[in-house]
């Protein structure tokens, strides 16, 4: 899965409207190749967005679990954990 789209379902606190839709930029922008759209698919580009992002906001509020919301905070610090550690280890293979 592309890194820059994170989990946005049982945080607490909740995501947010703006969340999703800049999950939906980055979806659409992974599938359509385009980091900015031409004028010619701007418009195109922009209702996919929109849709992913209606979509995505139905599917996170029909969603339910028996587990506890997850903390921002130490989500982001594992995160943070994580891709430094991806670090280290290309700068590893690199030395070698």
């Amino acid at each position: 899965m592309c890194r820059n789209i994170k989990t946005l379902f049982n945080f607490d606190p909740p995501v947010t409207s703006e969340e999703i839709r800049a999950a939906s930029l980055q979806f659409v922008r992974k599938i359509s190749g385009f980091n900015k759209p031409s004028r010619t698919n701007e418009s195109s580009f922009l209702a996919a967005v929109d849709e992913i992002a209606a979509v995505s906001s139905r599917l996170i509020r029909s969603l339910e679990t028996n587990a506890l919301p997850r903390n921002r905070e130490q989500e982001a610090t594992k995160a943070k954990a994580r891709a430094l550690e991806r670090v280290v280890l290309q700068s590893a293979r690199r030395s070698l």
